[in-house]
């Protein structure tokens, strides 16, 4: 706490609330006694000035463009580790040394079987269902496999939790998108490290040998720690939320993935295809486009260009942009939806319309593209941001168990009728 005050003048009455330090970025005014002290609460639709906890995982800024994981800047990150190191971090607090990033590499490949009983849930499932519904609805099946309540002042039992959920749900991911091509079922090759297993899982056709091609592993393993944390945004205040009823992991996780489906929080990145395939319909005429989004009375707007957070570029969006011009350069592939993406990028960077109102092509926009390259059907993108964002999910889940945070209850302002008597239905 800092010494430093809020006084609330109000009825006659001064209150005095304590400001809450940060390391770094907003601080806080602890408004608890508030209530019963006053009577009133605080309105803030959407959470943009309320903060919901005390975290040390993920920070950002998003006036001067900054991410950092544990304290370590994102492009140091992306440049020099891996997502199963990244996942480390987020979890643990600390880079792992050798010994201990082998032994959680090895726990996760221990853990990576999926029970042949998740095979007829998944059956059961039509081809046509949501990949997010069926992602879903496996990760909380999760929970009837492994009932026994994690015990939270046990390390090693919130440390096995924690591996096993990302040792079974990079198989759910997979098999889920295989459900949706009528492809047989993988179990996983413990020769491989996380993303090149989940690449073979994915995309191995049977009866064919199956390469593994490091440039696209490459763009996966950045995509994922990319998109591994972002403070507390929907997905993870959910996975929060349902967690602080003492919820286990799974159905917790399970709760997440069901936030991360709304086409406002993880649909970004197929919205972006879809737009760029709206264009090749229309013709393929960039300018065109361009002009409905400059105009105010149309209400079009180019997908995948600035952040509600970030005011300044994306600096997730600068470091997979290369992935993805190495990704369409290796591939050498032919698509007239990604020469357009091409030409809004260019727009994007030198029309002093985007560039006066910051409007930058985001990571949802690369992110959209690199999929779409590799030949993910677009209802499948989220399910790639889940991949990618589970880290995050644990760690928050965890820490907030660890530090005892009460159960999520918030309040509200009623405007509905006041008191009335009942009226019997012949008489209304």
């Amino acid at each position: 706490m800092s010494d430093n005050k809020v006084i609330l003048n109000y009825d006659g009455n001064s209150y005095e609330y304590p400001i809450v330090d940060s390391t770094i970025g907003d601080r806080g005014i602890d408004i608890s006694k508030l209530r019963d002290q006053t009577g009133l609460i605080t309105l803030d639709l959407g959470y943009k000035n309320t903060g919901a906890t005390i975290s040390e995982i993920t920070y950002l800024d998003g006036d001067k463009g900054e991410l950092f994981y544990r304290g370590y800047p994102i492009e140091q990150i992306a440049e020099k580790s891996n997502f199963t190191e990244v996942m480390y971090l987020l979890l643990h607090g600390e880079l792992p040394t050798q010994d201990q990033y082998t032994s959680f590499e090895n726990n996760i490949k221990n853990y990576n079987f999926i029970a042949e009983e998740m095979k007829k849930i998944i059956d059961a499932f039509p081809r046509s269902a949501h990949p997010m519904g069926v992602l879903s609805s496996l990760t909380s099946a999760l929970t009837a496999f492994n009932p026994k309540a994690v015990n939270v002042n046990s390390k090693e039992e919130m440390d096995h939790a924690a591996e096993l959920m990302i040792a079974k749900f990079s198989h759910l991911c997979a098999w889920t998108y295989r459900k949706t091509q009528g492809l047989p079922l993988n179990h996983g090759d413990n020769s491989l490290n996380y993303v090149e297993n989940f690449y073979k899982m994915t995309f191995r056709l049977p009866n064919e040998e199956f390469e593994i091609d490091p440039v696209v592993v490459d763009a996966l393993d950045k995509l994922l720690i990319l998109h591994a944390d972002h403070e507390q945004n929907c997905s993870t205040s959910t996975v929060r939320m349902v967690g602080s009823a003492h919820t286990g992991l799974f159905a917790s996780i399970s709760a997440g993935v069901s936030a991360l489906w709304g086409p406002l929080h993880g649909g970004a990145n197929q919205a972006v295809i879809e737009m760029l395939e709206l264009i090749e319909r229309d013709g393929g005429d960039v300018s065109k486009y361009v002009a409905k989004a400059k105009d105010k009375n149309d209400n079009f707007r180019l997908m995948g260009f600035g952040h509600r957070v970030y005011k300044n570029f994306d600096p997730r969006a600068k470091i997979i942009k290369k992935a993805a011009d190495d990704i369409l350069n290796a591939l050498g592939i032919q698509d007239k939806a990604l020469d357009i993406a091409m030409q809004l990028e260019r727009v994007a960077l030198e029309d002093d319309y985007f560039v006066e109102r910051k409007l930058y092509p985001n990571v949802d926009f690369y992110s959209g593209i690199i999929y779409r390259a590799l030949g993910i059907p677009t209802e499948m993108f989220t399910v790639m941001f889940a991949l990618g964002r589970l880290p995050g999910w644990i760690a928050q889940w965890k820490e907030m168990r660890l530090k005892g945070d009460p159960i999520g209850r918030p309040r509200q302002v009623y405007q509905g009728a006041q008191q009335r008597d009942y009226i019997d239905i012949a008489n209304r």
